[in-house]
């Protein structure tokens, strides 16, 4: 009784916030759910726990759940999903308060769920899904999470032999999970025109999980993923995953996996593991690759972080994103490195309040390459943000940009920070900050006529 007096009581919640404001309280309800009953999801009836999937791991979880929700959907399956990126115990309460009856069955077929990665051992305790897809773990929020491998020894502890693990080949962290469980299916990127090595003295890389001596990469397709091997045991890629995907056209949008050409609406290196992650549940789930396909090529990323606006003569590249991993900050760092156009680049990088005490630390920029930004026609750079606006402009210069071309902005006022932007000769202009402050920069740029394209 105490479980459908608290699920009734999320349910109106839920109602009310949705009638108030929807664009509100995504996980409102499921917070004071676990707050009431704090093992309330446990207590769900009907759900197949063969076919929840949990998805999790340092970067492309959103985008990786969000395909694989839509794929499904698309191939006529019931799914409930948590889409709205509310990836702890809250958020998994709130998906299951609006997918069950009043009586508390669970009335779809699957369960795809995105998983905060301290938030799994307790999660999947009370909701043991016997499927985990991992895209990556590297240093992420360190803050909060500390060293990666106190990641990796949570999901160590919190995997059950039983399950499907979904892993991927050339990230050796998280890869070394497979003898954690019974099932495992791993999925591959072969060495593309935009793979890279470096020779960088620098370049940091990581213990082999085995033997803890230094991992070598063949190639990086991104920053810390790649071909790889241990420099002392025989631990590597294996040569022989269960998803490859190969010949990549970055131009045409297509990639080869199996003997079928496919097509997808993005190939940007990051989407591509994506992708592959996602054949690779669907295979096992039974989809054919025609319905993969369909899926595919009709999936709009809602988890994207990219604008082009057009303002005032100039051509407006707004990205956005996590800026607590160096991972993610490099995918951007890429984007702006491949085009060769002549450009200004303006990066803020802010204090991050999510918890006391407060992060304002600016290394994952210092572990980026950004001289090869420096060396992709860049006429100006501007450094902002009340926090680290200076270290930001010493990543810069250290990298080899002119410091006479660099502009400090030690402040978060956005007509102050975009003050040079008419006078600067460059017609393309990068702009890259974390998601919090988009609303206003994306306001400000449509206060003053931008249009986006």
């Amino acid at each position: 009784m105490r479980f459908i007096i608290t699920l009734w009581i999320a349910k109106l919640t839920a109602f009310a916030v949705n009638l108030l404001d929807k664009k509100r309280g995504s996980n409102y309800s499921g917070k004071i759910a676990v707050k009431l009953m704090p093992n309330f999801i446990a207590k769900f009836k009907s759900i197949d726990y063969n076919k929840v999937y949990f998805i999790s791991g340092t970067n492309g979880k959103s985008t990786t759940t969000n395909l694989l929700a839509h794929t499904l959907i698309s191939a006529g399956k019931r799914v409930a999903c948590n889409t709205e990126g509310a990836n702890m115990m809250g958020g998994v309460a709130t998906t299951l308060i609006k997918n069950s009856t009043l009586s508390g069955r669970f009335n779809k077929e699957f369960l795809v769920l995105e998983i905060d990665e301290r938030s799994f051992p307790g999660i999947v305790k009370l909701l043991p899904g016997k499927n985990l897809a991992l895209t990556n773990l590297q240093k992420d929020q360190v803050q909060r999470n500390g060293d990666p491998d106190f990641i990796l020894r949570k999901f160590k502890n919190a995997i059950e032999c039983g399950m499907t693990l979904f892993l991927n080949n050339e990230e050796p962290r998280s890869r070394s999970l497979e003898n954690c469980a019974d099932n495992v299916v791993y999925f591959s990127v072969l060495q593309n025109e935009k793979s890279y090595q470096t020779d960088d003295p620098y370049a940091v890389t990581l213990p082999c999980p085995k033997c803890f001596h230094p991992i070598a990469y063949d190639n990086y397709n991104l920053a810390n993923i790649g071909q790889f091997h241990c420099t002392r045991c025989d631990y590597a890629s294996k040569a022989d995953a269960d998803v490859v995907i190969s010949n990549i056209n970055f131009n045409e949008n297509t990639f080869v996996s199996g003997d079928k050409v496919w097509n997808v609406p993005y190939t940007m290196p990051f989407y591509i593991y994506n992708f592959a992650m996602c054949i690779a549940i669907g295979r096992i789930i039974g989809l054919t690759d025609a319905e993969l396909q369909k899926g595919f090529a009709s999936f709009v990323n809602p988890a994207a972080h990219m604008d082009v606006i057009h303002f005032r003569g100039k051509e407006i590249h707004y990205l956005r994103g996590k800026q607590e991993n160096p991972e993610a900050l490099q995918s951007q760092l890429d984007m702006i490195a491949a085009d060769k156009r002549q450009k200004a680049v303006y990066v803020g990088m802010y204090q991050i309040t999510d918890f006391y005490p407060y992060y304002g630390g600016s290394f994952y920029l210092f572990d980026c390459d950004f001289e090869s930004v420096v060396k992709s026609n860049v006429t100006h750079y501007v450094a902002f943000s009340t926090t680290v606006a200076n270290d930001i402009a010493s990543r810069m210069i250290l990298a080899g940009a002119d410091k006479d071309r660099v502009s400090v902005f030690d402040t978060n006022h956005i007509p102050t920070i975009f003050s040079e932007l008419d006078t600067i000769e460059a017609d393309v202009i990068y702009i890259l900050t974390n998601t919090k402050h988009a609303p206003e920069i994306k306001e400000y740029f449509k206060q003053g006529g931008g249009v986006n394209a």
